[in-house]
């Protein structure tokens, strides 16, 4: 899931194939998308150019562009993840996925996530998970009200339509799922009272708690649940999301394999495979009920799927309810006497700060107008790093950096030449810069996508050394060096000259082969700051970067639409295991950025 606010070179002589992952040392061939065994081995003497070739792979591209990698073969290894059952091949096909993933070099891995917030001493109650979600609705506070801030103007609040951290915020704020996570991060019921499952996995029926409604006092049951996940899946809705509903079994009319009984009370689900985070899913708010008539009663419905909740009032189903709603500037959830579980809500109101502004939001925490801030203006990192009020709690995700893979930056340029280029400016990224002076908060820099911790699916931990899958770097358990060391900057120019780029006797690229791009990021200080850091280390040869920045919703959209060279990203797990840090990338996913296979 994208994270709103602030919180690559392989070994010279890696043989990785854009057609073909690297490192995994387990029996695949099951697969249809499974490689020919391959072994990462250290070799000093392998020049740059042998390796970028390599890295790039085959000479097939992608539709729109004769730079960018086929993806063909990406597509079909994820759906092989899908339906694998035999757990080891399955974590080899997801090695060998992010292998294929980092050889294209256009994402660019900077740091993985931690989760830093201020929080008065007297306020308790908040808690959050490993993916990001804070959970609000069950603060306590000396008056029973909350003013916070968690990010500026909300992209959108349809929780089919979200893709952001702090959407999913407030919409775990004003709906309710079938389960959700505790205060231990622990999956627990919430609008199911219980649910069964079949010995092989494949099907699953809950039965909801009795007497539920929505916001409006009429009922919610589970034929809202039904028409909210066909709705996810449906293309018409255009839910950046929708891809997760892929591990349900579909019906002969394309429609998911999921019934509510005649009276609302149960509800079944068949899947196409056993799926181990099956109750993540329906944790997540893109899973979350929302209110049919409500959806397509709203004016401009047709146009616009998630036009029901662009202004206070609508209907939801959480421990709040949205009753204001200045745009741009605040918004007012106050306690929803129509919630299952409204006797253990405290609070009556929470008011949200609306603001990008890093500064008078931390103005506004210490003159005590917010009890709590989940932005830090960069320059307050140190002041507040050792008082009561910091909080820094682990999280699963990686910030990164990406390009369009169909920029007019790499015309004319080939497959291998264009990841080259990347390759070559992933490696002058100086990443610890980055987390010493501007994030701050003890992140661990980044050479995988996939961020340690996550789990394997297969009982261990994904980003390891193991005797089934040696990452191309052994020693650095990634895919580069992120020191800058000398060797990296002579693998750079050696690269871009590859590439069809000269340089001058001083080491500056030359005026007859100049680089310039843009590098597009929201306009909050921490991630404008790194994007400046980025333009100065690539100008270290010479290379033209500028940085333009947008408001939180257009800068969303520009990405989405790849309107973008060189772009600030950001991904926190929506559950644990590799497949969510992997599916995104499909050609159809909603959240694929870069742009693969378009």
């Amino acid at each position: 899931m994208k994270k709103k606010y602030l919180a690559l070179a392989l070994a010279a002589s890696l043989v990785v194939s854009t057609l073909a992952g690297c490192g995994s040392k387990g029996n695949t061939t099951e697969s249809p998308a499974a490689p020919a065994e391959t072994t990462a081995e250290s070799s000093a003497d392998t020049s740059a150019e042998e390796s970028t070739t390599a890295d790039a792979g085959s000479a097939a591209h992608g539709p729109s562009s004769e730079a960018a990698p086929a993806w063909e073969e990406y597509n079909a290894r994820i759906a092989a993840i899908r339906t694998e059952t035999d757990l080891a091949k399955r974590e080899a096909l997801m090695h060998e996925a992010e292998d294929e993933l980092m050889s294209t070099w256009a994402v660019i891995p900077l740091y993985y996530y931690n989760d830093v917030y201020l929080q008065k001493t007297d306020v308790d109650g908040i808690y959050a998970n490993l993916f990001g979600f804070k959970y609000f609705g069950y603060a306590t506070t000396p008056t029973n009200t909350l003013a916070l801030q968690i990010a500026s103007e909300p992209n959108k609040l349809d929780p089919a339509l979200n893709s952001t951290v702090d959407g999913a915020c407030l919409a775990i704020l004003a709906f309710s799922g079938l389960f959700m996570y505790d205060e231990n991060g622990q999956l627990v019921p919430d609008l199911a009272e219980s649910y069964e499952m079949t010995e092989d996995g494949l099907s699953y029926t809950f039965t909801m708690k009795d007497g539920l409604k929505w916001s409006d006092g009429t009922e919610l049951n589970a034929k809202d649940v039904e028409y909210s996940w066909q709705r996810l899946a449906n293309p018409d809705t255009g839910a950046d999301y929708a891809y997760l509903t892929t591990v349900i079994a579909t019906k002969d009319d394309g429609t998911l394999d999921i019934e509510a009984s005649e009276d609302g009370k149960t509800f079944s689900v068949n899947l196409v495979a056993p799926c181990a985070y099956f109750l993540d899913l329906c944790a997540f708010p893109a899973f979350y009920p929302v209110p049919q008539a409500s959806v397509e009663g709203a004016d401009g419905y047709a146009d616009n799927p998630g036009a029901w909740c662009t202004e206070a009032g609508f209907v939801s189903s959480g421990p709040m309810v949205c009753t204001g709603w200045k745009h741009n500037e605040s918004m007012t959830y106050e306690k929803n006497p129509n919630y299952y579980d409204a006797d253990r809500v405290t609070l009556d109101k929470i008011e949200f700060m609306l603001s990008s502004d890093d500064t008078a939001i931390y103005n506004a925490f210490v003159d005590g107008s917010l009890q709590f801030a989940d932005t830090i203006a960069t320059d307050m990192m140190a002041t507040v790093k050792d008082t009561p009020e910091f909080h820094k709690i682990p999280t699963l995700g990686t910030y990164y950096c990406g390009f369009n893979v169909n920029s007019d930056l790499f015309a004319g340029k080939t497959v291998e030449q264009a990841a080259a280029m990347r390759k070559a400016m992933c490696l002058l990224i100086d990443r610890q810069y980055i987390v010493d002076t501007i994030a701050q908060a003890e992140q661990e820099v980044a050479n995988t996508f996939i961020p340690t911790g996550m789990s394997d699916g297969n009982g261990g931990e994904f980003r390891k050394n193991d005797d089934d899958y040696t990452y191309p770097l052994e020693d650095k358990v990634g895919y580069y060096d992120t020191e800058m060391t000398d060797a990296n900057m002579e693998e750079v120019q050696a690269l871009l000259e590859s590439a069809g780029y000269q340089f001058d006797e001083s080491g500056m690229l030359s005026a007859e082969t100049p680089i310039s791009m843009t590098y597009l990021t929201n306009d909050s200080e921490g991630n404008v700051k790194i994007g400046e850091a980025i333009q100065q280390d690539l100008a270290a040869i010479g290379i033209n970067v500028t940085v333009e920045t947008r408001e939180w919703s257009v800068f969303l959209d520009e990405r989405k639409q790849g309107q973008f060279d060189f772009a600030r990203e950001g991904w926190l797990a929506d559950y644990n295991d590799p497949i969510n840090m992997l599916e995104m990338w499909e050609t159809d996913s909603g959240n694929n950025d870069m742009q693969f296979g378009r």
